[in-house]
């Protein structure tokens, strides 16, 4: 049996490193992939190009603009003196937002009374508008108090304390609160599946249109001899693609890994039950390549929406949220950022990986039996 086997699988790695473009898809495409996801995966907003319509041009309008250059987050691009040409940059894109100060900004503010601040934004994309408020909001809330404490001084002849609260923050996991941190580990989630499910798929419906398909059949392997030759060429390959991406993301990105690489290589093979099940279930349906590529992304596609990668799980509605339980996805996601971030074990992940180990035994249960029917 095991010379049968180990047959087999010298003669898959031969066929997979003998075409050149193979290799490429397998080594060269996933460390492609994740450098460009490492930079442009990210949901930090910085340097935001915005214009300034400023039609006070007082003391005070021009400290709330400095306010707004000198922080992280904003870029000021231009000034600009109409509404045809706020526009005109809005509908160009070529800024996010206009700070708008309206004749009268410092007289009402030097006169105690409140004065209105303008932001115009680009609504386009909800979710980084949103941040664009929140960043704005905090700038204008350290004018406010600077503004507030000036009074105090000059009022009073020495300098009051007023209760209020001292919020002081302490993040745990990710203390600089990158996201690049949190997406990464994600980014390594989504190439494993999409290379493991493409090559498993592909692997049967390749011997039936080169006409070997036949020959394995009369040969005298078994049918869970074919099934384990054809799989564990394609674990190995896993195996080296984590090693890699890991490698890039701590050396490279510098994404900590704080939990037992061990123990991400045994979650790893327990999740990867799942997607070559389902890539040899396609391929028993397929006739052609072409055909279990188009089913491998219909059905990849669901599945990496739902997992949890981009759209928090807790904000889809609940049947959506209940489908997502049976998405191997969504588990593997949770532990691969326990452990890339949290540093937890299988003390803390059990359920997840159970929940896995479960998909993945039905899966690939039923893969095999409905490949050894075809083969029958």
């Amino acid at each position: 049996m095991f010379q049968r086997v180990a047959s087999l699988l010298r003669k898959e790695f031969l066929q997979i490193f003998r075409d050149p473009r193979m290799r490429t898809v397998i080594f060269i495409s996933p460390m492609i992939q994740l450098l460009i996801f490492g930079y442009a995966a990210t949901m930090d907003i910085t340097h935001i190009p915005i214009a300034v319509y400023d039609l006070d041009n007082t003391y005070m309008s021009r400290e709330v603009v400095r306010d707004f250059s000198y922080s992280k987050y904003f870029n000021i691009k231009r000034y600009i003196n109409s509404d045809a040409e706020m526009n005109r940059l809005i509908n160009r894109s070529d800024v996010l937002g206009v700070l708008k100060f309206n004749r009268g900004f410092g007289r009402d503010i030097t006169g105690d009374r409140s004065a209105p601040l303008q932001l115009i934004l680009d609504g386009t994309d909800s979710n980084a508008a949103s941040i664009i408020l929140s960043y704005a909001g905090q700038i204008v809330n350290r004018f406010n108090y600077r503004m507030l404490q000036e009074r105090i001084d000059v009022y009073a002849e020495t300098k009051y304390v007023f209760p209020q609260i001292d919020l002081r923050d302490r993040r745990w996991f990710n203390e600089n609160l990158k996201s690049r941190n949190y997406y990464l580990p994600g980014v390594m989630c989504l190439i494993v599946s999409v290379m493991s499910f493409l090559l498993s798929s592909m692997a049967i419906v390749r011997e039936k249109e080169i006409g070997t398909m036949e020959q394995l059949m009369v040969s005298p392997i078994k049918p869970i001899e074919l099934i384990a030759g054809k799989i564990i060429p394609f674990i190995a390959i896993a195996f080296v693609q984590i090693c890699l991406i890991t490698s890039i993301s701590y050396f490279w990105f510098k994404v900590p890994i704080r939990g037992n690489i061990l123990f991400l290589f045994f979650s790893t093979l327990i999740y990867l039950l799942t997607t070559l099940g389902a890539g040899l279930f396609i391929s028993t349906l397929s006739s052609t390549q072409q055909e279990a590529m188009m089913s491998v992304f219909l059905v990849y596609f669901p599945m990496t929406l739902l997992s949890g990668f981009a759209y928090p799980i807790a904000n889809m509605p609940k049947i959506i949220q209940y489908i997502t339980y049976l998405n191997p996805m969504r588990y593997y996601l949770v532990i691969i950022r326990g452990i890339f971030l949290k540093g937890v074990g299988i003390r803390v992940l059990w359920e997840e990986l159970l929940a896995l180990a479960v998909i993945g035994i039905f899966v690939i249960t039923l893969s095999s039996l409905r490949f050894q029917k075809r083969l029958g």
